[in-house]
């Protein structure tokens, strides 16, 4: 290719196509109507050119062969077609969440322009030949423009990566056999300033690439719209097409039950509306929650379309958005198009795997963050039952990046962090968003969404993009889709007053001013459009959420961010490893920010997703009186007829088989109180009423028996419980005492039991039969590994690095100690302890007074925080090493999965036993992981002996405790878990209380209930030797 004399298209803002055909309806045409309801692409008029492409990389377009003239492929490679060319080894993956991967200078990007150059030979079945049928050329993604050529002729171009593009090439084919497609791509374009999304930039032709047929008098096009009257017992539907060629012939429609049945029958003119009307007992809606699907067929020239549909209503009423005439609630997840392999290039399985997860997660809705996504997610949708936020192809974060830099520092420092944003969010406007100059590439953009995605029901909102800022381009595409669509409203947080929007929006607001939020804007429905921001050992309080949900009227629910880790499956040195930004010496890159989903990179459920589900199952239970309990049924439409209500009792080591508990009818939305199974007042031991609701039947995403909701009510008092109760502290035999050089030696000849204290650094090593119980510990601590919402620009963890925190160590003030003589075979050992970071003032005072006996030990803690000390503080709580055979815990309290005091609703309580491995959670990039709430005792033994020693902890009150082969320090230190170093023991955390775990990487922090401030406490614990 010669250096151009023009502005070549990829940098030309004018040109977003040439010669494509418009945007439209998907869909596939068959020759009968029996290969029509099957819905199988291969049965229609339909190649797939997917597979092996000959394929060739430059720098730069000017590099790239000239298709006009036969290009040589000698020596070119292979490339799988749908794939991203840098995962096959082309160029490098490039992760950034805001900034431009290149120089900004708007609409042009560099000519150093990656570009890949794809060829191969296809045939043209000999039917379509023969009957002289239209055939089309159509790209489902292509990242990020492209040029095609057919037999060396120019075809056309187009941009929009995530936006399907159509070619009619029958003007440029040879013959049935022998000709060929070349396509090249571009890895910038002038449309990348409108597609910096937060995900991995890639490259390449990602979704598939097929030929389709068509009689040049066909149906290129339709509209269907279910209407429905307000008592929601009739529907009308609504169907009209757009012919190409003559419009001579008559167009058949048939709408089918789900079972198959024909229910009625109209034939139109092609330049009529078809009106079908359908009733009850016909008649069943769609929602989420009851995905009940029709058939619709369009017959017209021997040719027959086929479309699943729903019949739902959406409307804006008295301040919200209704779904067959209910305010509803959005349980949602954000989800980006990923593969750990495959990039963006997702084949059908997983994405429909990832649907089927969802429901399995109570999750009711998703919104396409941030662009269209592959054609079938939407089919899977419509058939699952999930609401659809659908989001065109916009983000220009970018922009924001730049005008907060441009902020002078002065201004900037009198501003706090949301002013900052929100200044620099309105001054980025003038780029794209409000520069009548890229008008037209944001309304292709809204153009493209809505006409292939319009017919499917899942679909409840069209959303314009994301932080793309607001001016006259967005408000244009708010009336462009409202025009083409009134069916639907239409969402954009950008637009912050919601003057052109459907709906208030907000990101990662904290629930106290979400609720303020809710309560001053009455006209319009809030959403959080993001929120739960799930990086990392997160996100805490994501019950706060759901409860304001379910309590103000205004507020709708939310989209979790998101749905998934981002890591790229990645091997180095015979490890492998899910990599992040700067892992493929990427830059600019934001690191591990991708690493923000519910689930891992490999997509199956991360303790977030678990949590999640817990916050917002469908069914809860509460007292209600003394001898009665409420079941509150949360779904929008259906009753509880579809589960089995089960209870049982929970107890300490006590497994009871669950009994059936008949349940009334309780309609949605409705509470029911009910006489509870079992008396509720009789228990002095810590006792849980356990009621479970799991599926009567198999459903599509579930089998039966699959549990979608639970609860645990507490029949003991709070207050009664009191572990150390149970704890056998007695005398077992005179103890022999030595002292020497800061050391105390103990003996207990009795049970071959031996101490050593060391008075000098307040450690003691235990011992049985010669062999270590307890290496060395306890020592006061005041931290843990910090997490990655600990480091966001709003979690406690800049605070904590600038005071040093995690530098802490305990020294010893004062020590003494005395052989009891009232109580023989007793001593006693007291330290005052100072735990401080060096450089600084501030300090933690304690004391702590051990009671010795051959068999136990009992630790009295009392300590207050002196100096300019931080406000919160990570852990409080006792760290000592347990031998390296000590991998094995049994717990009574939660589980069982790890939980903190702001992600515990989903562990529940039981006896629970799990090896070292199950106790530590595998964090993509390491972390604090795998504390436990909620514990009454644990113990600890060997795992290479059933005979050996048994270490068994109780504290004054239910406590945290942790078991890992990782150090604080090696964790704080690994940036991916490969590199964590198996620690010579194993790290017992024996934590009285620790600071919660927000969502501060890109969230509030955690919320003062569950905030660890540093105020005078107390707390005993026990260890015994069993």
């Amino acid at each position: 290719m010669s250096f151009p004399k023009s502005q070549p298209d990829w940098n030309n803002r004018e040109v977003i196509h040439r010669n494509a055909l418009p945007a439209r309806a998907h869909f596939f045409s068959y020759t009968s109507e029996e290969a029509a309801l099957t819905f199988d692409r291969q049965r229609s008029e339909w190649r797939s050119l997917n597979g092996t492409w000959k394929f060739r990389h430059d720098a730069s377009p000017f590099e790239a062969p000239d298709w006009e003239d036969e290009a040589p492929l000698t020596y070119w490679a292979d490339i799988t077609v749908p794939g991203m060319w840098q995962l096959q080894g082309y160029g490098r993956p490039l992760y950034s969440n805001v900034n431009y991967p290149f120089p900004v200078d708007p609409p042009n990007v560099p000519h150093l322009n990656g570009t890949g150059s794809y060829w191969r030979q296809f045939e043209i079945p000999m039917e379509w030949m023969k009957i002289g049928l239209q055939v089309r050329l159509r790209f489902e993604g292509v990242d990020s423009a492209f040029h095609v050529w057919v037999n060396e002729r120019p075809v056309g171009y187009s941009q929009g990566s995530r936006n399907a593009t159509e070619f009619d090439i029958t003007p440029y084919l040879k013959t049935s056999q022998h000709n060929s497609l070349a396509v090249r791509v571009y890895e910038f374009c002038d449309g990348s300033y409108l597609e910096r999304q937060d995900q991995w930039h890639l490259s390449g032709i990602f979704r598939d690439v097929y030929l389709l047929a068509l009689p040049w008098d066909s149906i290129v096009d339709f509209q269907t719209v279910a209407e429905l009257n307000d008592s929601f017992t009739n529907a009308t539907l609504r169907t009209s097409v757009k012919i190409q060629g003559q419009a001579a012939g008559t167009v058949v429609i048939k709408l089918r039950s789900p079972d198959g049945s024909v229910i009625s029958e109209d034939t139109i003119e092609p330049s009529q509306m078809s009106r079908i009307q359908v009733s009850q007992p016909a008649l069943r809606l769609w929602s989420a929650e009851d995905p009940t699907l029709y058939t619709l067929s369009l017959s017209y020239n021997g040719r027959v379309i086929s479309q699943r549909m729903g019949f739902r209503r959406v409307e804006l009423r008295d301040g919200n958005i209704l779904i067959n005439g209910k305010p509803v609630i959005f349980y949602g997840v954000n989800r980006h198009e990923h593969h750990p392999q495959l990039g963006r290039a997702v084949p059908y399985e997983a994405m429909r795997a990832d649907l089927l997860l969802m429901k399995k997660s109570n999750i009711n809705a998703v919104r396409c963050s941030h662009q269209p996504n592959d054609v079938r997610f939407y089919e899977v949708c419509d058939e699952l039952g999930l609401y659809v936020m659908a989001e065109a192809d916009l983000e220009t974060h970018g922009f924001l990046s730049i005008e907060k830099n441009n902020i002078p520092a002065a201004e900037a420092f009198a501003m706090t962090r949301t002013q900052l944003m929100l200044r620099a969010f309105e001054l980025s406007a003038k780029w794209a968003a409000d520069n009548p100059e890229w008008r037209e590439a944001h309304l292709d953009r809204a153009v493209h969404l809505v006409e292939r995605l319009k017919n499917f029901s899942s679909i409840v909102i069209w959303s314009l993009g994301n932080e793309a800022s607001y001016g006259c381009n967005l408000a244009d595409m708010s009336k462009w889709v409202k025009r083409a669509d009134p069916t639907r409203p239409v969402h954009y947080e950008g637009d912050r007053q919601a003057v052109t929007a459907d709906m208030y929006s907000v990101m990662y607001m904290p629930v106290d001013d979400l609720k303020n939020l809710a309560s001053e804007r009455t006209d319009k429905p809030l959403i959080q459009c993001e929120f739960g921001h799930a990086m990392g050992n997160g996100p805490g309080g994501l019950t706060d959420y759901i409860d304001a949900y379910r309590a103000e009227k205004q507020l709708q629910g939310g989209f979790i961010w998101e749905w998934c880790n981002q890591g790229l499956l990645k091997k180095e040195d015979d490890k492998e490893y899910y990599a992040y930004g700067g892992d493929f010496g990427d830059y600019p890159n934001d690191g591990s920010f991708v690493l923000d989903g519910l689930t891992w990179s490999d997509h199956t459920e991360a303790p977030g997703l678990i949590e999640y589900k817990k916050a917002i199952e469908p069914v809860s239970v509460t007292f209600r009186g003394e001898q009665q309990i409420q079941i509150t049924n949360h779904y929008d439409f259906r009753d509880l007829s579809h589960l089995i209500a089960t209870y049982r009792l929970v107890q300490d080591s006590v497994t009871k088989a669950p009994t059936v508990l008949l349940l009334p009818v309780i309609r949605a939305g409705q509470s029911v109180i009910i006489d509870a199974p079992v008396h509720l007042s009789q228990y002095t031991e810590p006792t849980w009423l356990e009621i479970s609701f799991r599926l009567k039947e198999d459903m599509p995403w579930a089998p039966k028996g699959f549990e979608i909701a639970w609860s645990q009510l507490p029949l003991h008092d709070n207050e009664q419980v009191q572990p150390l109760q149970t704890a056998v502290v007695a005398p077992c035999g005179e103890a022999t005492i030595r002292e020497h050089l800061g050391r105390l030696h103990i003996d207990f000849p009795s049970t071959k039991c031996s101490l050593l204290v060391d008075l000098i650094r307040g450690t003691v090593q235990w011992s049985r039969e010669e062999k270590l119980v307890v290496s060395q510990g306890p020592v006061l601590g005041l931290y843990r590994a910090l997490t990655q919402n600990d480091l966001g620009s709003r979690g406690n963890g800049t605070e904590w690095k600038k005071l040093f925190v995690k530098d802490t160590k305990m020294y010893v003030k004062k020590a003494s100690w005395r052989n009891d003589l009232q109580e023989k075979g007793i001593v006693h050992v007291n330290l005052s302890v100072r735990v401080a970071p060096p450089i600084l003032e501030w300090a933690c005072d304690a004391s702590l007074s051990y009671k010795i006996t051959a068999n136990s030990l009992v630790i009295h803690t009392r300590g207050s925080f002196s100096g300019t000390h931080p406000k919160f503080i990570p852990r409080i709580g006792l760290t000592m090493t347990l031998p390296k055979d000590y991998r094995r815990a049994s717990w009574f309290g939660r589980g069982p999965g790890e939980s903190y005091r702001d992600k515990k609703e989903a562990a529940r309580f039981g006896t629970w036993t799990a090896d070292l491995e199950q106790l530590q959670t595998a964090y993509e990039w390491p972390q604090e992981n795998g504390n436990r709430t909620g514990v009454i005792w644990a113990r600890f033994q060997s795992t290479e002996t059933t005979s050996g020693t048994c270490l068994e902890t109780r504290m004054s009150s239910p406590f945290n405790f942790s078991l890992r082969n990782h150090t604080t320090e090696d964790l704080d230190h690994a940036v991916h878990p490969h590199e964590l170093m198996e620690a010579t023991e194993n790290i017992l955390n024996l934590d009285y209380v620790q600071h919660g775990l927000g969502s501060g990487s890109c969230g509030p922090p955690p919320f003062e209930p569950y905030c660890l401030t540093t105020e005078p406490f107390e707390f005993t614990m026990s260890l015994q030797m069993l």
